[in-house]
């Protein structure tokens, strides 16, 4: 049985901890693809907001970009999970950057 595009964002998305952050574009490249924006839209639609945490999922560029329940409520929960934010934007992004591992076919 073969899962969804989004399943498979939502499955890559469990694994960041607390703590930790990852991009569209991270996501994508680890689905093998570039398609960011369909990861957004992934994101978008997520189901399970608290148990998907895809509040930790951010721009390229340090944006937190958004979130279903905003822009202020995605900044809070980073906060609360020891994620520096300035005027929108990760501190020290490459420290909270979470690295996906690369998974032999």
């Amino acid at each position: 049985m073969s899962s969804t595009f989004n399943e498979k964002c939502y499955s890559l998305i469990k694994k960041i901890q607390k703590g930790k952050i990852t991009t569209y574009k991270c996501i994508a490249k680890a689905l093998g693809t570039k398609a960011y924006k369909a990861v957004g839209n992934a994101m978008h639609n997520n189901p399970l907001l608290y148990k998907i945490p895809c509040h930790r999922v951010i721009k390229s560029n340090g944006d937190v970009g958004g979130f279903v329940l905003g822009k202020k409520e995605k900044i809070k929960l980073l906060k609360s999970e020891g994620i520096p934010i300035k005027s929108n934007k990760i501190q020290n992004f490459n420290k909270f950057l979470f690295k996906f591992q690369k998974t032999s076919a």
